[in-house]
């Protein structure tokens, strides 16, 4: 099912100027070779790369001045500064894939591993309970490389616990020294490395400014988020000391607290806002990869439209991450709840949604002790004042900064303001009611979403609730009396997990038969370590420190997974990365803790897969799946093939065994054949078949898996054969799935999914599949989602 946007990348691939402007001024380019021929020369891999340089310019001087990064360790390829003419002269140079703008992309951004099945152990446990957590008895020797923006070193959270192992023998990473970080004193056998990279960002914002624009030239952390991150990941044990003002209170540890960190930081504050270039990130890739990292945690990404993939740092250095055995995960983003947003779709990574948890902060909202409501907060100390409405203070409703009425202050007065009118986000209402000399803010939105901290004491309500409050003050002959009582931590009250109404949603709009998001996990209020120099809110304004800190956004849920697959990656040392993935996404599950189907928040309907990928994750089960899909070569060779690479341009990019077929047919297939541990089928014209193969990795070696199908709406599905006998002789198995479309559709996505069991493994693969009988496909251009 060939596409015309295959046909496009194929033409883009084959001239590598797809992405080049005419412009005379000189930007940062990356110029991709593919595969690095002297791994164990790298130098030659650098002289190569000034020699190919030097064609475009006059003098060696010019050469240097413009080269930025060298990348020769895992892959070929250099960052320079040059201009679009130049550009060209080198895509269309032999041996070039692709030559494209260095881009920046952003970051997306404990109670939730007690949520995942991961509890502690506590002082109290009986015999029956007290055997080791699966996050202490694995993880040890596995190292977890976290790109972001670097790490506050004095948390508790990296420190070095006793009795720790000595540093793998086959780390060649370092700690670089820098802007308060020495290396003595910040690393550990814990944070055994720590890299910064800063010449990408400084050719596009000009030099680091760090005079009224707190940063440290160094891997020292000041936004807080890769701290974050970092500990959510891979964080230590922290005993009964975390908590943000006494909220969530309890111990703190990543999800693999015994593996080792190497932070890699790329990603700078500018005006209190991150930026992270695609040169800096490809040479913490290049730079990881040699290192000797197993994973890699990826916080970051752009927004659709989505670019080819080999002209994607991220897509580029997962790759070859991948070659090399490397699992690397990446945030799904933060464009939901449209359809289509989702980034990171390379089938060689992991992309994350992010999904709630069962912890909530209820906040009572009393008004003159006759109505009340209950919000969601954090508020440490008890309100008492009138209540006015947003009108009173700001023009025309709408609680904004330049919408303030400068002469009326709110002193005494808690604001009730509806995103609805304007409109605008809490951040917005929070400065503007605070410029007001508020008491408070009622914050009503058209559902509840994450809380976090704030500038001005905030609840957070629904439409319906604010509507209640509205009409009783409407309705009132003087400003009620308004009580918020301090707010609580309550657990297991809400039924979890829910979709992130903010977490990036399918279909892939890129290659549409590989779904994404791949996998869903917690990214919704989680508390995790924060530099004590770093103001909760990141203002100015915000004089408070803390150790510990509130954030959402598929930012949080990533570490969560990366955590888990470092725990894989120890319990099943010779596991490829596509195999960790389908362990991943097999047993995943669909049904929150009220045995209902998930919910989405946004659209309020239940979840599909282009909500959460395969469903939420599941690490305990995660561990033992029965099965996988892996990925080989051959695999690989065929997606290339079937977006439009050439023999040739494979073989610059694959590392092929002797005997492996890299040619294409001449006819490309779909990339529903691709050996992926979800089905999608994005076309369905007429009756195709597709084919999967599964390895039995389970202790039982002969065993037999039986087959069951939950059909999507209007498609006939049959499964050959209905059984897989596996055994000593026999651990892989191959089965054929023929969809027959049996109603007359035109772009509606509908679900179903095929399940494997054994009796005690469930193997469950998400059917996605798209009729298209209506009319000609090619006009099927508008798409609905059911």
């Amino acid at each position: 099912m060939a596409t015309d946007s295959q046909c496009f990348w194929g033409l883009f691939l084959s001239l590598s100027l797809y992405f080049i402007h005419s412009d005379s001024t000189p930007h940062v380019y990356i110029v991709y070779l593919g595969l690095s021929h002297n791994i164990h020369e790298p130098h030659l891999t650098s002289e190569y790369h000034v020699q190919l340089l030097s064609k475009v310019f006059a003098s060696e001087e010019d050469v240097k001045r413009s080269m930025l990064y060298s990348y020769k360790h895992s892959f070929s390829g250099f960052s320079a500064k040059i201009n679009s003419s130049q550009a060209v002269t080198l895509a269309k140079m032999e041996g070039v894939i692709s030559v494209f703008r260095s881009k920046t992309v952003q970051l997306h951004t404990t109670r939730s591993w007690d949520f995942l099945g991961l509890p502690m152990i506590s002082s109290t446990s009986t015999a029956s309970d007290a055997a080791s957590p699966l996050q202490l008895a694995y993880g040890q020797d596995v190292i977890v490389g976290v790109f972001d923006t670097g790490i506050w070193p004095e948390s508790e959270s990296f420190r070095e616990e006793p009795h720790m192992r000595p540093i793998p023998s086959t780390w060649k990473g370092e700690c670089v020294k820098g802007e308060m970080f020495e290396p003595a004193k910040a690393c550990n056998r814990k944070l055994i490395g720590a890299r910064y990279y800063l010449e990408g960002f400084e050719e596009e914002y000009g030099p680091l400014n760090t005079s009224g624009n707190p940063e440290f030239r160094s891997a020292r952390d000041f936004l807080g988020h890769g701290t974050h991150t970092a500990s959510t990941a891979v964080g230590s044990v922290v005993k009964q000391n975390a908590s943000f003002y006494g909220f969530a209170e309890g111990t703190a540890r990543g999800g693999a607290p015994k593996a080792r960190l190497a932070v890699y930081k790329v990603c700078w504050g500018k005006n209190y806002s991150s930026r992270c270039t695609g040169a800096d990130i490809l040479a913490a890739f290049d730079d990881a990869l040699h290192d000797g990292v197993h994973v890699i945690s990826a916080s970051i990404g752009s927004r659709p439209p989505l670019i080819p993939l080999f002209a994607s740092e991220g897509a580029i250095g997962s790759f070859h991450a991948m070659q090399l055995g490397v699992s690397v995960v990446f945030s799904a983003g933060n464009e939901g709840p449209d359809p289509s947003q989702v980034t990171n779709v390379a089938p060689w990574s992991l992309c994350v949604a992010a999904s709630s948890i069962d912890r909530m902060f209820p906040t009572r909202v009393l008004l003159d002790n006759k109505l009340s409501i209950m919000g969601e907060s954090l508020i440490t100390t008890p309100i008492k004042a009138k209540l006015a409405d947003a009108s009173v203070y700001f023009y025309n409703g709408i609680c904004t900064s330049r919408n303030w009425k400068k002469s009326k202050y709110a002193a005494n007065i808690v604001i009730i303001c509806f995103s609805t009118i304007g409109p605008y986000e809490i951040g917005e209402a929070e400065v503007a009611a605070k410029l007001a000399n508020a008491s408070g803010l009622i914050f009503v939105e058209p559902m509840s979403r994450e809380i976090g901290p704030d500038i001005i004491p905030s609840v957070h309500v629904n439409i319906e609730q604010g509507t209640r409050i509205l009409n009783y003050l409407s309705e009132s002959p003087t400003k009620p009396v308004v009580q918020i009582e301090a707010s609580k931590t309550v657990i297991g009250k809400a039924p979890a997990p829910r979709v992130a109404y903010f977490s990036s949603r399918g279909p892939n709009s890129l290659t549409p038969d590989i779904l994404k998001p791949d996998i869903s996990a917690p990214g919704i209020n989680i508390l995790a370590a924060w530099p004590n120099r770093t103001s909760p809110t990141l203002r100015r304004d915000d004089n408070r420190l803390v150790n510990w800190n509130f954030q959402s956004g598929t930012s949080m849920s990533c570490p969560h997974v990366s955590g888990i697959v470092a725990l894989i990656k120890s319990s099943h040392p010779d596991w490829s990365p596509a195999a960790i993935k389908s362990a991943i996404m097999t047993t995943a599950y669909t049904k929150d803790t009220s045995f209902d189907t998930i919910l989405a928040d946004g659209p309020m309907k239940a979840s599909d897969p282009f909500d959460l990928g395969a469903g939420h994750i599941d690490p305990i089960k995660a561990m033992d799946p029965g099965l996988v899909y892996d990925m080989k070569t051959r695999d690989y060779v065929q997606f290339l093939c079937n977006i439009g690479y050439t023999e040739e341009q494979i073989n610059m990019i694959v590392p092929c065994p002797s005997g492996t077929d890299t040619s294409c047919p001449r006819v490309p297939k779909s990339n529903s054949n691709v050996n992926y541990p979800s089905i999608t089928v994005s076309n369905l014209q007429s009756t195709v078949t597709i084919k999967r193969t599964m390895r039995n990795v389970g202790e039982n070696k002969n065993a037999v898996y039986f087959g069951t199908i939950s059909e999507p709406d209007g498609v006939e599905v049959v499964i050959w054969p209905r059984v897989l006998v596996f055994s000593w002789f026999k651990a892989e198995n191959t089965y054929y799935v023929t969809l027959k479309p049996q109603k007359k559709s035109q772009g509606r996505y509908d679900f179903g999914e095929i399940v494997w069991s054994d009796g005690f493994h469930k193997v469950r693969s998400p059917l996605v599949v798209c009729v298209n009988t209506a009319q000609d496909s090619n006009a099927s251009m508008n798409l609905s989602y059911m």
